[in-house]
């Protein structure tokens, strides 16, 4: 990362008004949380890919719920980071600015962020899997597994799980304060999960300056106009909130 990108980059903020940033796995790692993909990604034995599936939910309910308790206590003893907390204040600095996370964990509202485009959901909040009505429960851990509603058919966590499609408004507004942006970042994201991989393309192509930020390149650094490598904290630290 050399002082000279950095130097665009602050030169970009300075001038924006309108501000979207994508973030992703990279950042919350950054508060130990593990992206429980590769090795750290094991819990007895099941990958994640192989428990956060409806079909998983329907066959062993008891057992998700075990690994999304675990889970649960586990970002529940983190903290957010710089990079979480700069992106806070970076919502009161513009005037529209618009936060989009891969992230289930909580950690950018913890941080003061109050309007995000959580596109694969939050682990906080439990929907019914039979009259649909969602609560938000921070207990850690839940009192009893697998935890019921109100109308006593079971919960389940309020997570899009893999085989299941974004929140439709919730993507069109992900979409839209893409393309309707002057600067768009992307934060800690592999650039390989779609459809949020095509956010960065669709800011390029409306028009934005866009900005990867990760610790590697990835899979849409050529697309980008400036590449910030390092870790989140440490690159968004150098920018300024």
């Amino acid at each position: 990362m050399s002082n000279q990108a950095v130097g665009n980059v602050k030169a970009r903020l300075m001038m924006a008004t309108k501000v979207t940033v994508l973030t992703g796995a990279g950042v919350s790692a950054e508060s130990g949380i593990p992206t429980f993909r590769g090795t750290e990604g094991m819990w007895q034995n099941f990958r994640a890919e192989t428990l956060a599936t409806p079909e998983a939910f329907a066959e062993e309910p008891l057992r998700v719920w075990q690994w999304y308790d675990w889970r649960r206590g586990l970002i529940a003893a983190k903290s957010p980071n710089a990079a979480h907390i700069i992106l806070a204040a970076w919502a009161k600095r513009f005037p529209q600015f618009r936060l989009i996370t891969q992230n289930v964990d909580g950690l950018h509202d913890r941080a003061g962020n109050h309007e995000i485009l959580k596109l694969h959901g939050d682990i906080w909040w439990l929907r019914c899997t039979v009259c649909g009505e969602e609560t938000w429960d921070n207990r850690s851990p839940l009192p009893s597994l697998p935890p019921r509603c109100a109308c006593g058919h079971l919960l389940r966590p309020g997570v899009v799980w893999f085989g299941e499609g974004l929140p439709t408004a919730i993507w069109e507004r992900a979409a839209k304060a893409a393309q309707d942006c002057q600067l768009f970042f992307s934060i800690g994201t592999s650039g390989l999960v779609q459809p949020a991989a095509s956010l960065p393309i669709m800011a390029k192509t409306s028009g934005a300056y866009t900005v990867e930020i990760n610790v590697e390149r990835t899979a849409i650094s050529y697309e980008m106009d400036e590449v910030l490598l390092g870790p989140a904290a440490q690159v968004l630290t150098e920018l300024g909130a």
